[in-house]
Order: C-alpha cells, then structure tokens, then sequence
C-alpha cells in the first residue's frame, strides 16, 4: 500500500478541510498575486540562489574558524564543516527509498489551478531534496560554528518556503525534507566526528596541509587526538568546537 492511501489524502480541493493544502494554496496564492520579476526571482533563489548561498556560508565559516580561536577549535569546526557536506549526502540517499515507498505525486497533479514557477518536475514530491538538503547543511554548520549555522538555518527555511511557493512541494514535504536533514546530520554526528577529529588533526600537523585547519598567521595548529565529545562540550560561540 503507498502513503498516498495511509497519509496524504490529496485530493482536497481548495477549500477543503486538509490543512497540508490549505497552507499550499495560502502561500502559492502569493505567487499568483506578485508580478512577474518577483516569480523568476523566487524560481532562481529557490532552485539554486539558497544552495549557493549555503555554500558561500560555509567557506565563510571555513575561513573564519581557521583563524580565530584556539588550534583545537579550529580542528574541531573544520571536522564538523567536513561532516556537513557527507551529512547532506547521505540523507539525499536515504531519501531515495523514502519517495519510492510513499509515491506521493508533485501537487500540481492533483492541483491543476496552482501558480508553478519550475515545470518539468515528474519525480514524487515526498520529501523534498532541496529542504533536506539545506537543513543538513545548517545543521552540519550549527554543530561548527553557531552564528554561521544560525544563518543556515534561515537559509534553510527559507529554501522550505520557496518550494511551497513555487507550487512544486507540499508543505509536508518540506517539514519531512527538514525532520530527515536534522536526524541524519545529528544522529550519525557522534561517529563520523570521531572518525574525522583524528585525521583533521593528522592534518593540521602537516607541513604542506596545515593552512586547510588552521590559518598560518595564527601560528599553526596543535595535533588532537581525542575524538570530540559532544555531550561535554561547552555551548559557546563556535558550536561544537568550542
């Protein structure tokens, strides 16, 4: 049996009593009354402006951790900034089974009168990649570094929000999209960390490597051994390193 027969009852219309729609058309209706520069700007930050803007959040986080605090915060962070992008990998994997079990179909199939920005959509909607995929980053840079995983993390709904708007996502899909980013980034993050502090640590004590952890005008970075300890960490400024 699919999910659409033990979940999401789409064939509400509009004014139907399925809040998961009503909240569809509330914030695709905003898409219908704005003007058209608006639309294709919506479309570009949706489809691609908020992922490249989590990335240049990420590089920034990079550079900033290798130059402030101590050598084994900057370890530490540049562990967790290496997590991230696995994170956000494995979480796109594990969606994959997830969409083909539940087989829940984009909304404008059962929605014909929506505003949709992006066609050429014809995969299932349940979860949304884009929404996973920006919260594991945000996650993954929250665990580094706290302003900068903040940030992310507005970038990340704001990626949730778009999706709806453009009429190629439910607003379930997208709460999914987040659940499955957090617990994956979160839950796998005590094993990768103590797999990657050992080897970010062998790197920093490395002639030729070093200024990938920790910048040289700070003076270098002391070798860590210790795996990181999260439940023992302080919560400061730089997330899991501090």
């Amino acid at each position: 049996m699919s999910g659409l027969a033990i979940g999401f009852p789409l064939t509400e219309s509009r004014g139907g009593t399925n809040p998961d729609v009503g909240l569809l058309y509330d914030i695709n209706g905003l898409a219908k009354d704005a003007p058209g520069w608006l639309d294709r700007t919506m479309e570009f930050v949706g489809e691609y402006g908020i992922m490249l803007g989590l990335v240049l959040v990420a590089l920034w986080c990079w550079w900033s951790v290798r130059r402030r605090g101590t050598a084994e915060d900057s370890v530490a962070a540049v562990a967790a900034l290496i997590w991230t992008p696995l994170a956000a990998g494995i979480a796109l994997l594990i969606n994959i089974p997830i969409r083909g079990f539940v087989e829940r179909p984009r909304p404008f199939v059962d929605h014909e009168d929506l505003e949709v920005l992006v066609v050429g959509k014809t995969d299932f909607s349940f979860v949304s990649d884009h929404s996973t995929l920006a919260m594991a980053i945000g996650a993954g840079l929250f665990i580094a570094h706290r302003r900068f995983g903040l940030a992310a993390l507005v970038l990340a709904v704001a990626e949730g929000f778009c999706r709806v708007y453009m009429g190629v996502h439910y607003p379930t899909d997208v709460i999914g999209g987040f659940a499955l980013g957090t617990a994956v980034t979160l839950l796998l993050a005590p094993l990768a960390l103590a797999l990657l502090t050992p080897l970010v640590s062998a790197i920093a004590g490395s002639r030729r490597l070093s200024w990938l952890v920790r910048s040289r005008r700070t003076g270098g970075a002391a070798l860590v051994t210790e795996p990181l300890d999260m439940e023992g960490s302080d919560p400061g400024e730089n997330g899991l390193a501090a």
